[in-house]
């Protein structure tokens, strides 16, 4: 019989697996992960504390941060809040420009997902193919925002710029370019056989515990809950154009890789559709004060951000200034799960699971 010692490891808050500041302590016997225990806050900077005493267009640079691989979506949910407040009517070129910035970004952040998530299982070359694709996106929205990583680009009532010349035949372009080396990444890796050994039939669990754990995005699409807000809460002008809810029955990390890959190709096509109905002339922004100050009330508002549900809720005494703000953040609740994912597995897993659920640590931390 082969005596073993319990021993206690710390993953993070630096390990390459973490992307950022998050830690992790497990507790090992031999080769078995007996306790895991997540470490959050090394990131926490308060953001909903700080809303309360600034106006609501400044507020918006701080959603960037939340999720600074989808800045875009969260610039939207907080303006989409107030402007349901305010019972706003956004003018219709700046809806299909949101839409089609938050597509873009979505296919971004899925794609800095494979080539991170591949890198951490040993495949450098999918992390520098992403990464090119990647990057032309992001010049796309550079182009259009002046940032390249925290946009800033959403206003309450609309955008802040209109897309310069050209750009829209731009986006258009890049399209097909995105489809065909979409093939190129399931040709590379989708077959691996290594790949599918590392994440077939790991970190597995059932539609019942997804919910329970109130996750959400590919983290419960991966059950088989066909649930998406884009199509089942239509927000925007999300309900103009035809897309798929991708999903899968595994319940494991093939499957989540399976549903992002394919969330790409759906986002691809919503892109192409609002590029296509694109209005030719038009406001991009709606007739609002100088200073934002919404009735007095509360609301609550969400949306399908790359990583799930974001949700945000206002409370308003009809100042310039929140009287209360609470982000629903999709990787905070996410996270929940990963305790229960790892206790019994081996600790050649634990870089899979973490990896599959797709955490982003200002989401986490707030």
């Amino acid at each position: 019989m082969i005596r073993t010692e319990e021993m206690l490891l710390n993953v993070g808050p630096q390990h390459p697996s973490t992307h950022g500041v998050f830690r992790l302590v497990v507790k090992i016997d031999g080769e078995i992960i007996t306790e895991a225990t997540p470490v959050v806050g090394y990131l926490h900077r308060g953001t909903e504390k700080l809303a309360e005493n600034l106006q609501y267009t400044q507020i918006i640079p701080y959603t960037d941060r939340l999720d600074y691989l989808s800045a875009m979506t969260n610039n939207y949910v907080l303006c989409h809040a107030v402007e349901t407040m305010m019972d706003l009517e956004i003018p219709e070129r700046a809806e299909y420009l949101r839409v089609i910035v938050m597509e873009l970004g979505r296919i971004a952040s899925h794609l800095v997902w494979y080539g991170t998530y591949l890198l951490d299982l040993g495949a450098m070359s999918p992390f520098l193919y992403a990464f090119r694709e990647r990057e032309m996106i992001i010049n796309l929205l550079n182009e259009i925002s002046g940032g390249r990583l925290t946009f800033n680009y959403m206003r309450v009532g609309g955008v802040k710029w209109d897309a310069p010349p050209g750009w829209i035949e731009k986006v258009r372009d890049l399209l097909p370019y995105l489809r065909k080396e979409l093939e190129g990444y399931h040709n590379l890796v989708t077959g691996n056989e290594i790949f599918l050994q590392r994440v077939k039939g790991v970190g597995k669990y059932t539609k019942e515990e997804a919910i329970r754990y109130s996750m959400s995005g590919a983290n419960i699409r991966c059950t088989g809950v066909k649930w998406d807000l884009r199509k089942d809460e239509p927000y925007s002008i999300y309900d103009r154009f035809d897309f798929d809810v991708p999903t899968h029955t595994d319940g494991d990390c093939w499957a989540k890789y399976v549903i992002r890959m394919q969330e790409i190709e759906e986002s691809i096509k919503i892109v192409e559709q609002a590029v296509a109905q694109f209005p030719s002339e038009g406001a991009i922004l709606a007739k609002t004060p100088r200073i934002i100050k919404p009735p007095e009330g509360e609301t609550f508002v969400r949306i399908e951000s790359p990583r799930g549900e974001i949700g945000c809720y206002i409370a308003s005494k009809g100042k310039k200034e929140p009287y209360r703000l609470k982000f629903r953040r999709p990787s905070f609740y996410n996270l929940q799960i990963l305790p229960k994912l790892l206790v019994g597995q081996p600790i050649a897993n634990l870089i899979a699971i973490l990896g599959g659920i797709d955490i982003v640590l200002g989401e986490v931390d707030g």
